[in-house]
């Protein structure tokens, strides 16, 4: 390999490049995963109790007047003191 440097530190620098190689690879590999699991943990995180709606259903109810008085009441009450 080198006639520079003695057999013990060709085999000592072989050891360090397998071990940089092994460890880069390992690296790549823990870091794909984790990525997979960080995907797979935000899809988890959605509540299942609550039903996914797929289109927008209008829905009204009518109101009496006396229930448009009370409704505004309440609103003006809540609202009172803030911008």
């Amino acid at each position: 390999m080198f006639d520079q440097i003695s057999f013990l530190q060709q085999i000592g620098l072989s050891v360090l490049v397998v071990a940089t190689v092994v460890w880069a690879v390992g690296l790549v590999r823990m870091l794909r995963r984790d990525r997979f699991e960080v995907t797979v943990w935000r899809e988890g995180q959605s509540l299942y109790a609550m039903p996914r709606q797929t289109s927008h259903p209008v829905e009204t109810v009518e109101l009496s007047a006396a229930e448009r008085d009370a409704f505004a009441t309440l609103v003006r009450q809540l609202t009172d003191g803030r911008p």
